[in-house]
């Protein structure tokens, strides 16, 4: 688990799950997530999502395209946004 952004609106953690010893390695920046996912955090709706394979991986490549930008807090709280707009399950504390 990875803590991968947070700002006052969102928060994205990235999930890895080893399969086997092979993807126990660290992919190279270009390999497909095959394995985990994101879960996107919405704290003003108080909702999250989880998004894995090739929903996650258009994620990920949006976010490395966005970061050669250089992008400012509210571009990338834009570009999270269209993915946290999928979101139903309520953001429960436990």
């Amino acid at each position: 688990m990875h803590m991968l952004y947070n700002s006052d609106s969102f928060a994205v953690v990235q999930f890895d799950v080893p399969g086997t010893a092979q993807s126990m390695a660290a992919p190279a920046p270009h390999e497909p997530l095959t394995r985990g996912g994101y879960e996107i955090v919405d704290k003003f709706a108080r909702k999250e999502i989880f998004i894995q394979g090739a929903l996650a991986e258009t994620f990920k490549q949006g976010v490395q395209a966005l970061i050669e930008t250089d992008p400012s807090e509210e571009e990338m709280d834009a570009y999270i946004e269209r993915y946290a707009a999928m979101s139903q399950q309520p953001l429960v504390l436990h």
